[in-house]
């Protein structure tokens, strides 16, 4: 009769663990997916609040120009341009006070485009002069530490 030698090991002989050595390598590999994903999450909530700071001072700035609209639809009377002078609405925003939160300059540039007289000036009864050049800074926040981001707007708005 033939007996049988019946070890209580499953496989071969030349395994020697690699299951746990496979098994390990995937966890490995999940947790750098993990590590790698909240890094992308954290990226995309810090893009988002960027985003809202850039939004909120934009909003404020157009917030700001439209308020001066309404003034000049109402009356409301404001400097002639200097045209001799070229006005550049960067340089002004770029010249604007650290300690300043917001801020709307608005003058007349009727006489620049030629829509009215040179006489304009002392006779503001002359209707046809009615191009407005606004141009608003603002942050933010309405505080100056707080702000992250600030935006200009330049419009012209003529007046109906």
């Amino acid at each position: 009769m033939k007996t049988r030698n019946h070890q209580g090991r499953i496989g071969g002989h030349g395994e020697n663990g690699a299951v746990l050595y496979i098994a390990l390598i995937m966890l490995i590999l999940l947790a750098l997916i993990g590590v790698v994903g909240m890094q992308v999450a954290t990226m995309q909530e810090r893009m988002a609040a960027n985003y809202l700071a850039a939004n909120m001072a934009f909003q404020q700035a157009e917030s700001g120009v439209r308020s001066r609209e309404s003034e000049i639809t109402a009356g409301g009377a404001f400097d002639f341009e200097d045209c001799t002078t070229p006005y550049d609405p960067i340089e002004w925003a770029n010249g604007v006070d650290d300690s300043t939160v917001s801020v709307v300059r608005t003058r007349n540039v009727s006489i620049c485009m030629q829509q009215c007289s040179a006489a304009a000036g002392s006779d503001l009864s002359e209707s046809s002069c009615n191009m407005y050049r606004t141009t608003a800074f603002s942050r933010d926040r309405s505080s100056i530490e707080e702000s992250s981001s600030l935006s200009a707007v330049d419009t012209i708005f003529i007046r109906p």
